[in-house]
């Protein structure tokens, strides 16, 4: 009976540590202070959201939506892997999109997974006519208190599978023809950091990483898309000349189906004038 009532606590310990690690939602805050960010920019919150890969959090998503919404957001990023070319189910992503857009404006790129599914129109469509703004290598005006800020978007590197991720970067941010001011920029792959960081992009926001999957204590993430074992870059700010990239954990999982030490999450960047 003694053996028992111990296996039982296990196999709960055991179930409770998947379900934290796997169904939870956290929200994750960070500030950017930078000199050319506008005045009217001084408090503006960002909720990023990126790699749902078709996840559920609660009955119609609503562990998910309530962690957006009591993050106050001014302005909501979705940063590709909105959907799994794996298990594709859009309607499952659609419903968290329905309730977001009553939030903030939302704005979204594209991922390796939409592109991979060879469905980006019927995704992009379903989008749009819900009221977000897709950015397919260009850019858009946010405004606040009279004074606006750029925001760029650009595609997934596998738009262009013959050519490097670098160069279909640098390709598509010439494409944007972004303007020289402050500039937030949603990209789906931290990897090219240095090509943000030589076209002068002030912040990034991306995901991809899935926060290195499997986080092993005192040592980071164990694997990470487009970068492999033991990745360099996986949660966190990280920093490139004048070029910040905020790198979100994200939310769902892929081939792998399960996060261990790496509780979902969605990231809320206050902006600073300094």
């Amino acid at each position: 009976m003694k053996k028992l009532l111990i296996l039982l606590l296990v196999i709960g310990f055991i179930w409770g540590f998947i379900v934290i690690n796997n169904e939870w939602v956290k929200t994750t805050e960070y500030e950017i202070a930078s000199e050319e960010v506008p005045a009217a920019f001084d408090g503006a919150k960002i909720v990023q959201v990126t790699d749902l890969h078709d996840a559920t959090f609660g009955e119609g998503q609503e562990r998910l939506i309530k962690a957006v919404r009591k993050a106050e957001p001014d302005v909501i990023f979705l940063t590709g892997d909105l959907i799994d070319s794996n298990r594709y189910d859009l309607e499952a992503s659609l419903v968290f999109v329905d309730a977001i857009v009553e939030v903030a404006d939302v704005y979204y790129v594209l991922g390796n997974h939409e592109v991979a599914t060879n469905r980006i129109g019927e995704i992009t469509e379903a989008l749009t006519l819900r009221g977000v703004h897709v950015l397919r290598n260009e850019t858009a005006e946010w405004e606040r208190g009279g004074e606006t800020v750029q925001l760029a978007g650009i595609d997934d590197p596998l738009m262009g599978n013959t050519i490097s991720s670098e160069t279909f970067t640098e390709h598509a941010l010439a494409e944007a023809a972004l303007a020289d001011r402050f500039t937030l920029l949603l990209a789906h792959r931290p990897e090219v950091l240095s090509v943000y960081a030589e076209a002068g992009i002030d912040v990034v926001f991306s995901g991809h990483a899935h926060g290195g999957q499997i986080r092993i204590p005192g040592v980071g993430g164990l694997i990470a898309p487009g970068q492999g074992w033991l990745p360099e870059m996986t949660k966190g700010i990280y920093e490139e000349g004048g070029t910040q990239l905020v790198l979100s954990s994200g939310l769902g999982n892929s081939v792998f189906p399960l996060r261990i030490f790496n509780v979902p999450e969605i990231v809320a960047v206050t902006l600073k004038k300094e």
